[in-house]
């Protein structure tokens, strides 16, 4: 009883330990950097966490990337030098929002466009219902027509 009573402690006296171990604490000159630091660290996806900002991110990159952004902006880099250098160093792909460039025209044009097709679509089917709907009868078909209405009607 004793030993397990002494483990106990022992995980009790590491805890907060552990709980330190995950906060990283990072000194800023000023409260502008410090929220450069958050709106970047907020932009930029974790390559290992597939849709995770590495703000938010547990992983050993995310910490990574996290140290170099700190590291940037202690140098003096603007936003977009340091998004340049993460770019360069990993890909497009951690950006949230890719750049326009002629590569991503496609995706940045890709949703407009087919919203626009949607769109002359829905226009033709209407179009098409009311030419159809408005449409008269001709002679034999408003013969036909009666024809069978006064069969109903006798029967």
């Amino acid at each position: 009883m004793a030993l397990m009573m002494r483990w106990l402690l022992c995980a009790l006296l590491l805890l907060p330990a552990l709980g330190q171990a995950a906060v990283e604490i990072r000194e800023f000159d000023d409260p502008v950097t410090e929220q450069r630091y958050r709106d970047l660290t907020a932009t930029l996806r974790c390559p290992k966490c597939e849709n995770q900002a590495i703000d938010d991110s547990d992983s050993p990159i995310a910490g990574d990337m996290r140290d170099r952004v700190y590291v940037l902006l202690q140098e003096g880099r603007s936003d977009k030098e340091i998004l340049d250098f993460m770019v360069n160093r990993f890909g497009d792909y951690v950006l949230y929002n890719p750049r326009l460039e002629g590569r991503t025209l496609l995706l940045w044009g890709l949703p407009a466009a087919l919203v626009l097709l949607g769109a002359l679509v829905v226009i033709l089917l209407v179009r098409a219902r009311r030419r159809t709907a408005s449409r008269r009868l001709s002679a034999e078909e408003r013969a036909r027509l009666d024809a069978l209405i006064n069969r109903e009607r006798t029967e």
